[in-house]
């Protein structure tokens, strides 16, 4: 039977014999892929034959090439947010529809390149409407509609958001500073880490009633973890003290612990809330006279 690599200086084991096994980190799929890098070849090309022509069309071409540039920077924001947006349960629809606005912009510096090389007001049109419908064909459009959003209170919503973002700020400058240090053992175990992290925010997003309870592990704890993070990686890229990793991976540990209880113990509270809505509602019933069937108890061994 084939058996996994690992050791002592493997990144992906623990060095202490006996430790459990670290969980399986989710694969995140770049919703940037290699067709929206070649976006990037167009306006590069339209730039460098416009240098060979006339001053009408070196101007001509490069507002065409900037225009498509920009409409490729614009397509990538919206492909990003839309991925966050198909991830969370709970989303609100982009207030910038940036994939709309990049097809457009692809249409208007299509319509410019045409007008350089045939200056006829019909072809540049048509060539920009082509251009806008077969953009809008390859990456589609912006979610229009706000999703898992009916009765959730929308003030509530917004203090999370603002919330959520300062923490997401924080594991964004955890994941650049730990690579400074130049260990991929740690590397991986704040990645683990910031997967219970977000998962906590997941939590609180579905349910912004758990924001107070969270409040605390999402801005101060963070915080500390962030703060503890970039001196690390200052102190363990200059002397590779293998006692403050130690440390590091510790304090990792007892974050991911306490993050995982924060969102399993939000996760109870909401199921026993449940509970006592569906409680509450049955007595009403009953007042008015409607009985509901008691599910039947599951079959036994006895029972058989």
């Amino acid at each position: 039977m084939a058996q996994r690599f690992g050791g002592k200086y493997s990144p992906d084991t623990d060095a202490t014999p006996g430790s459990t096994p670290r969980k399986t980190r989710r694969l995140r799929v770049d919703p940037v892929g290699g067709r929206v890098n070649l976006m990037f070849l167009p306006p590069v090309l339209l730039a460098g034959t416009s240098l060979i022509g006339g001053a009408g069309t070196l101007v001509l071409g490069l507002c065409g090439a900037f225009l498509l540039a920009s409409g490729v920077w614009l397509l990538r924001d919206g492909l990003l947010a839309e991925a966050e947006y198909h991830e969370r349960k709970v989303a609100r629809r982009p207030v910038l529809p940036r994939k709309i606005l990049a097809a457009v912009l692809a249409g208007a510096g299509a319509a410019l390149a045409a007008y350089s090389n045939d200056p006829s007001l019909i072809a540049a049109l048509l060539y920009g409407l082509a251009a806008t419908a077969l953009h809008l064909a390859a990456f589609g459009i912006d979610p229009l509609q706000n999703k898992g959003m009916e009765g959730i209170d929308t003030f509530q919503q917004d203090r999370v958001a603002r919330v959520v973002d300062e923490a997401e700020k924080l594991l964004s400058g955890m994941s650049q500073a730990i690579l400074r240090a130049g260990d991929r053992r740690a590397e991986a175990r704040l990645a683990e880490f910031q997967e219970t992290a977000r998962h906590l925010i997941r939590t609180v997003e579905e349910d912004p009633r758990d924001l107070t309870a969270a409040r605390k592990y999402l801005v101060v704890y963070l915080r500390g973890a962030h703060d503890a993070t970039v001196k690390f990686a200052d102190l363990y890229a200059r002397n590779q003290d293998a006692q403050a990793r130690d440390d590091y991976l510790a304090l990792l540990d007892d974050l991911d612990q306490n993050f995982a209880a924060r969102t399993a113990k939000s996760l109870l509270d909401d199921r026993s809330d449940l509970n006592v809505e569906i409680d509450v509602l049955r007595e009403r019933l009953s007042r008015e006279g409607v009985r509901l069937e008691q599910p039947a108890p599951a079959n036994t061994k006895e029972d058989q």
